[in-house]
């Protein structure tokens, strides 16, 4: 498993926003530049699952990190996974070096059990308290040994090297 993240500034922080449509325009460009990332730490291997997380620093609201990773910031990452499925995500409220658990699921086919796994992931430094982490996570294969049954990676049509 792979990660990347950022951390930016709330514009949000200590105030009320009704209309959060300028945090979610950033989704494309942020999932551009933190899932290139995480893509490229693969170092050349396909990712097969995927997730998406943000902690808000404490002068904001979990809703801000919500508007940040929702429907563009998940399509540009899935585009770049080359993947089809929806993206899970976790967004919590945290303090300087808080841990956020970030969920995986397949690419392609969300139901492959072999696939559901999460990382944990701590920034040491961050988020201060006007600042919000933005974080993708890939991986390479399911879980080791896993054996619940059901879909499998295998099964899935379009998954590279697979059929």
């Amino acid at each position: 498993m792979r990660k990347a993240a950022a951390v930016i500034r709330n514009p949000f922080a200590r105030e009320y926003g009704e209309d959060l449509a300028g945090l979610m325009a950033w989704g494309k460009p942020l999932a551009d530049l933190i899932g290139g990332k995480a893509v490229a730490a693969l170092g050349g291997e396909r990712p097969q699952s995927f997730g998406k997380g943000c902690i808000v620093g404490a002068d904001g609201s979990p809703e801000h990190g919500v508007a940040l990773i929702t429907s563009a910031f998940g399509d540009a990452f899935r585009a770049l996974a080359g993947g089809k499925a929806w993206v899970p995500s976790n967004v919590k409220r945290g303090a300087l070096g808080a841990t956020i658990d970030i969920p995986l699921a397949h690419k392609d086919a969300l139901y492959v059990r072999d696939n559901y796994d999460t990382m944990e992931v701590t920034v040491p430094d961050a988020p201060f308290p006007d600042e919000i982490v933005v974080i993708c996570v890939m991986a390479t294969r399911g879980r080791m040994n896993a054996r619940l049954g059901g879909l499998r990676a295998a099964d899935v049509k379009g998954v590279d090297g697979l059929r």
